[in-house]
């Protein structure tokens, strides 16, 4: 069975934006989909989050898929750095992820923030594990820098693929569908 976890992000909840409809149509292909509620989604803490998502994971494999959002995509990178050096899951769609952001305007948000950007990660482990790897962008995010683009590309290899005027692909931003992402996954199987 393919199972595909999706990760949200920061303020985040199982039902927003486009979730529940890659939900329903990664069903539709005959997926088990999981869209979790991740613990203390306005405090996102890797120490939380990753132990969160192992559990709910259990064994990964050549047919387990991911789709992050936001700090999501850094909770899924953290998450595979934590496994045996020689797993191979089936691959990950980055949905809006950063290794730099920009915009953090107040205390708290580079309180939050700062341990996921700061805290240095194995690309080269994460890289072989992800398999295969798409990120996909907008052009007028306002948190995520174009560099991240690069970013994505040269450390784990992902294929990038930039929306239109999608800002951060949230629910508040009108996003309720994302094509894309249910592409890059069909893609990898």
């Amino acid at each position: 069975m393919q199972r595909v976890f999706i990760i949200h992000g920061w303020d985040g909840y199982p039902e927003e934006g486009w979730f529940p409809w890659l939900k329903k149509e990664l069903e539709a292909k005959g997926f088990e989909v999981s869209v979790p509620a991740m613990p203390d989604p306005s405090e996102p803490k890797i120490e939380t989050w990753i132990p969160f998502i192992s559990k709910l994971v259990g064994s990964p494999d050549s047919n387990t898929f991911f789709v992050g959002h936001s700090i999501g995509c850094q909770a899924i990178i953290r998450y595979l750095e934590t496994l045996p050096e020689n797993t191979k899951i089936g691959g990950a769609v980055f949905v809006a992820g950063f290794y730099n952001l920009r915009n953090l305007e107040t205390e708290e948000e580079k309180r939050i923030a700062g341990p996921w950007v700061n805290t240095p990660h194995n690309d080269e482990k994460i890289r072989k594990i992800v398999n295969k790897a798409t990120a996909i962008f907008s052009d007028n995010d306002p948190f995520v820098l174009p560099e991240n683009q690069k970013s994505w590309k040269e450390k784990i290899g992902a294929k990038i693929i930039v929306e239109h005027n999608k800002n951060h692909f949230s629910g508040s931003d009108g996003v309720d569908n994302l094509p894309r992402a249910l592409e890059a996954i069909l893609e990898m199987i």
